[in-house]
């Protein structure tokens, strides 16, 4: 299965760089993490095109048979939107689409200027304090279910890290990581953005601008990149700041998703 989307191509780019394995089954491909399952998007089906009228159900089924003991359900679509009807159905079937924006940049504006220390993460303690981080952004209460899934995150990056593929920066707080973003090579020339997240009691202080200028800027200068890549939800803020750096919008990607300890629906 050819993948026409940036930004899936350069997802899975990384997935597989950093361990992840995919199968291909012709329509869809079938994407493992088998060292964090409860990474949903290290673990989901890709397919090439969207489900014929009434095949929604299926392609939950199909998930569920290719991760029997996931408790999640994340399915990608190698098309930039759904119809009306496939969109309710999925719906109806307790699925959130995500329909979100791939922006690319060949150069960045300079963002405001932080007082705050900002640099790639090194040490052991640096990266604990990342998986806090992602702890305190999506305030779950199986604390360790969660630390579990961001440390085996966290060993994925530095997997690339070592491979000589990028680096994570973070912007420091007392000696806290409070706001980071990442950015690898996928291919050549192409560089592309992973996770920036910032607490929540540290954002509209422009960190999170600082930390993508700073990775951005690194891949620029050091790893050769001509196309910076980075995905940003339409409706969230962190769209508007990698606009004002000097990203444009390029693609759309389209994802569904049922999270654990979301209500199931039609396809229990």
């Amino acid at each position: 299965m050819n993948v026409s989307s940036l930004g899936f191509r350069t997802d899975l780019a990384l997935l597989t760089a950093s361990g992840s394995v995919v199968e291909d089954r012709g329509t869809h491909l079938v994407v493992r993490t088998p060292d964090n399952p409860t990474y949903y998007w290290g673990n989901f089906i890709l397919l090439a095109e969207p489900p014929v009228p009434g095949g929604e159900r299926e392609v939950v089924a199909a998930f569920h048979t290719e991760f029997p003991e996931a408790r999640h359900v994340s399915i990608g679509i190698d098309a930039p939107d759904l119809t009306p009807g496939a969109r309710a159905a999925f719906e109806a079937a307790g699925l959130v689409v995500d329909v979100a924006s791939v922006l690319t940049a060949s150069e960045l504006q300079p963002p405001r200027e932080v007082e705050a220390e900002v640099r790639p993460l090194q040490s052991a303690s640096d990266w604990e304090s990342r998986a806090r981080l992602s702890l305190a952004i999506e305030e779950r209460d199986d604390e360790d279910s969660h630390m579990r899934f961001a440390r085996g995150r966290n060993v994925q990056e530095q997997a690339l890290i070592d491979a000589g593929r990028g680096t994570r920066f973070g912007v420091l707080v007392d000696n806290e990581v409070v706001s980071t973003a990442a950015v690898f090579t996928t291919e050549e020339g192409v560089a592309r953005f992973q996770s920036v997240e910032t607490h929540p009691d540290h954002r509209r202080k422009g960190l999170a601008a600082a930390a993508v200028d700073a990775a951005g800027r690194y891949a620029l200068e050091h790893l050769g990149a001509r196309t910076l890549v980075i995905v940003a939800d339409d409706d969230g803020e962190a769209i508007g700041i990698y606009r004002r750096l000097g990203f444009a919008d390029t693609e759309r990607q389209l994802m569904l998703e049922r999270r654990h300890g979301d209500r199931a629906s039609l396809d229990a």
